[in-house]
């Protein structure tokens, strides 16, 4: 018996656990996708392929329901990559190993030192599985698969006018049990670009690597409100304060991966005089035992490690050094304004997500967001105003629309009073910050009536992620149970 199999509905959950077996990082779903393709023509359904490699597969309504409106589940076939330092995982062959925990509150699965790819996975296997399930009563169905979605929203910016049927569209994205989803925020990639001048290491000075590493990290989007701390600002925050106390002069920073995860780790090389190393690790000491001190309500495990590696031979100008970690400081981060129309959730953010050195430039990556337009414009210019009084090059790109809210949707409302229906209890119908692709789907579907809804998962886009087992099978009968409502024609 695998892992995952004695788990309630089986089919959605063997089905999630062969597609954890098959590697799909954004940017790399060639794997999944094919597997995709032969299992629905191995069950006879119609399947094909965007230019941009969506997926469509299509099912013919079940017996009396042929006069209903069509019924499009969507979910996105890529996954973050994240995993801990100490993890051994090639996320290009590797599976993902997804286990149940065990401890006192059992009711999760998480996966071994990375994410679990629940977002959206499990999403994907349960429309996955309702096309596989010959009891489920549905009018004419379509199941839309995106790609890229985590990286650039590529699959959804592709999707082509006519080629879909339905009128009513069911995002399985929503990563919260009870809570029905009827807009979410846009947003926006920034890319600032340094170019970086050096001078020769000094006699007398040692060189340093320093990591700080253990943060929880997350979605920048769901997890931005929390609190949790991002790694480039606090080592910045550590170097720029000793670049004026020391003379350390840098070499490289690295920190973060990709832009819409809240970064756990990052990592700075540097020469400092030798006299001064003694002060220098002092001042490390009372730094690290501030944030810690701080930050503990959040960040548990925050560790800075010191060690020292080969000489350098060379490290960055003064000036480049300056500006780099001013301008880097400088970069707002976090949540920028909370939602003035809707208690409790954030209007616009921003996360300096990857900081990386490549040859004679280094590079920031920030992913801003907002509920508006405007919003996210403020923000923008905010952040191009900071990088390029320090000098650097920024572009922005990849640009995509909120999903306005619609108070009037009928979908939205039959999913609501179907919720209370099997549940005795009223979901709260929400707005999510964090980017769906429904705004995008608009551009080329303007009519389409749109929802959002899923199971319960914390700390998507980290290696901490995990889903709540009993909230799978409610989200399972909350969406077979909308389907057998379809609207008639």
């Amino acid at each position: 018996m695998s892992t995952l199999s004695q788990l309630q509905p089986s089919s959605l959950w063997q089905l999630f656990e062969k597609i954890c077996s098959i590697p799909h990082p954004s940017k790399h779903e060639q794997k999944i996708s094919l597997w995709i393709q032969e299992w629905a023509k191995d069950l006879g359904l119609a399947v094909k392929e965007d230019a941009v490699g969506n997926l469509a597969i299509k099912k013919p309504a079940t017996t009396g329901m042929e006069d209903r409106k069509g019924i499009i589940l969507q979910a996105h076939m890529d996954m973050v990559p994240q995993k801990n330092n100490d993890t051994k995982h090639d996320f290009l062959t590797d599976p993902i190993r997804p286990y149940i925990v065990t401890e006192s509150d059992g009711d999760w699965v998480t996966a071994e030192g990375t994410t679990l790819g629940a977002d959206n996975g499990v999403g994907l296997a349960s429309a996955l599985a309702v096309l596989a399930s010959d009891d489920i009563p549905h009018g004419p169905l379509e199941v839309l698969v995106t790609i890229d979605e985590e990286a650039g929203m590529t699959g959804a910016f592709g999707l082509q006018p006519n080629w879909l049927e339905g009128d009513i569209l069911i995002n399985t994205d929503s990563e919260q049990e009870g809570e029905v989803y009827m807009g979410c925020a846009g947003g926006i990639d920034g890319s600032a670009t340094f170019e970086l001048a050096f001078d020769d290491v000094p006699n007398d000075y040692q060189a340093f690597n320093l990591s700080i590493s253990g943060l929880k990290g997350g979605h920048s989007g769901v997890d931005i409100h929390t609190g949790r701390a991002n790694a480039n600002k606090l080592l910045v925050r550590f170097l720029l304060d000793a670049s004026n106390e020391f003379d350390i002069r840098l070499t490289e920073f690295n920190g973060g991966s990709l832009r819409n995860a809240i970064p756990r780790e990052a990592n700075a090389s540097f020469v400092v005089s030798k006299a001064q190393v003694e002060p220098l690790k002092a001042s490390l000491a009372q730094y690290l035992a501030t944030i810690k001190a701080n930050l503990s309500a959040i960040e548990t495990d925050i560790d800075m490690l010191l060690i020292s590696p080969e000489d350098f031979e060379q490290c960055w100008d003064k000036t480049t050094q300056s500006r780099i970690l001013r301008a880097l400081n400088a970069c707002p981060n976090g949540v920028i304004r909370m939602s003035d129309d809707i208690e409790g959730i954030v209007e616009s953010s921003l996360n300096l997500g990857v900081v990386h050195t490549r040859g004679k430039k280094l590079n920031a990556l920030v992913l801003i967001r907002s509920l508006h337009d405007d919003g996210r414009l403020e923000t923008q210019r905010t952040v191009q105003s900071v990088f390029e009084l320090a000098g650097a090059n920024i572009e922005f790109s990849g640009a995509y629309p909120g999903w306005k809210p619609n108070t009037d949707s009928a979908i939205m409302q039959t999913v609501s009073d179907t919720y209370q229906e099997l549940f005795d209890k009223v979901p709260a119908v929400m707005v999510i910050h964090a980017g769906l692709e429904c705004g995008l789907f608009k551009t080329a579907y303007p009519h389409w009536d749109m929802v959002s809804i899923g199971p319960t998962i914390k700390f998507p886009h980290s290696p901490d992620e995990k889903i709540q087992i009993s909230t799978v099978e409610q989200y399972w009968q909350l969406l077979t149970a909308v389907l057998a409502k379809a609207p008639k024609k």
